[in-house]
């Protein structure tokens, strides 16, 4: 008697193949026309491949998962049919890596398990309170729209009367108390001194990287994320271009594409800067890598923006300012703009924001402002006074 063929939509048994740092992970797939079809993947280590590859079935797996749903079936079913096509639409690998990591640690564990029907309001109120108490509002509210586009999903066919979660309540993420904090002039100055003193940051490659942020107002992506040809230093200008961004069982990646699409921009250097480039592209114990980047690791690879914001903190800390993050770079930048009478719209083309209200709102520190009110409430003294 022969083997029983595989079920539509199921994988056979996984086979890998290699060693050291080279290995492949192999297996059949039966698809929705009933042929077996072989999916590989690799990896750096076996189990690297064979997650990979274990990722790509449940992607596949996704594919034709609508004809199943109605409201019986489960939301796991659903979020992964709403997620196949969701992951081919054209929003950023950062949204995508986001909303996924939602889906495996929040929506998938907690209710998962609840079929279509089984799903009211009171029960994605009690899971997004949950969530929130356990996690906060920010990334509740991430899990709220992913939920409510699941749900969305079920609706339109006919697997639920409703979307129930829209009927929850709002989730609020109060902006953080307090003015933008900025240094000044001089303080950023000296803050750029001190970490020049430090050895661990010398050898981190930090010094350069913070001086060039604090000369453009660059995030760390993108700043991580110059090549080059993107730096003419007899224009004195640099592109922004794009910004490094990890994806899951990928790696690292330059995303063509900056925050927003304001972040497209030229930047006009300072003197000072473009000196500090010339000798840093004059270096010779860099290794720009075939990326030819400004800013590569050891290797002359990407270097990871969540690792350097770290070790940046570790130099501020080294430096006496152990409660200051790497953006305050950008809130000197677009305060110090600020202060020399530029415009909140030349700040914002400068920092990348589509928005105005963003730069005015969260980047420039307030200033002491005299409105006059001193001298016209002089008259409140007492004569003696």
């Amino acid at each position: 008697m022969g083997r029983p063929p595989l079920s539509i939509g199921t994988a056979g048994k996984i086979r890998t193949i290699g060693s050291g740092t080279s290995w492949r992970a192999r297996c059949g797939f039966r698809d929705y026309d009933g042929v077996v079809r072989a999916i590989e993947r690799s990896g750096t280590t076996k189990n690297a491949a064979e997650r990979t590859l274990k990722e790509a079935v449940r992607d596949r797996v996704r594919v034709d998962a609508t004809a199943e749903i109605n409201p019986d079936t489960k939301l796991s079913t659903v979020a992964e049919a709403w997620w196949a096509a969701f992951s081919l639409s054209d929003k950023s690998p950062g949204t995508k890596r986001i909303y996924r990591e939602r889906i495996d640690a929040q929506i998938i564990p907690a209710v998962g398990n609840i079929r279509c029907r089984e799903l009211t309001v009171g029960t994605a109120e009690r899971f997004l309170r949950a969530v929130e108490t356990k996690h906060g509002p920010a990334l509740t509210k991430t899990a709220r729209s992913v939920l409510s586009n699941v749900c969305a999903y079920a609706a339109r066919l006919d697997a639920m009367a409703r979307n129930p979660v829209r009927d929850t309540s709002p989730i609020s993420v109060k902006p953080k108390k307090g003015k933008p904090r900025a240094l000044t002039a001089a303080g950023i100055r000296q803050l750029r001194a001190y970490v020049t003193y430090d050895p661990v940051a010398r050898r981190r490659d930090l010094p350069d990287l913070i001086d060039v942020m604090a000369a453009t107002g660059m995030r760390i992506g993108e700043a991580l994320a110059i090549t080059w040809d993107a730096v003419n230093l007899d224009t004195k200008t640099v592109e922004v271009r794009g910004t490094v961004i990890r994806i899951k069982a990928t790696g690292l990646i330059i995303k063509p594409e900056p925050k927003t699409e304001a972040g497209y921009r030229t930047l006009i250097l300072p003197d000072w800067a473009v000196a500090l480039l010339l000798a840093r592209r004059r270096r010779e114990d860099l290794r720009f890598g075939e990326l030819a980047l400004v800013f590569p690791s050891a290797v002359g690879t990407l270097r990871d923006p969540s690792n350097i914001d770290h070790q940046i903190k570790d130099a501020f800390t080294y430096a006496g300012l152990p409660d200051l993050t790497s953006h305050i770079l950008r809130k000197t930048v677009a305060t110090l703009m600020d202060e020399a009478g530029l415009t909140a719209r030349q700040a914002a083309d400068q920092l990348g924001h589509a928005k105005v209200s963003m730069t005015q709102d969260t980047y420039f520190a307030r200033k002491t402002l005299d409105t006059g009110a001193a001298k016209a409430l002089d008259i409140l003294r007492f004569d003696d006074a």
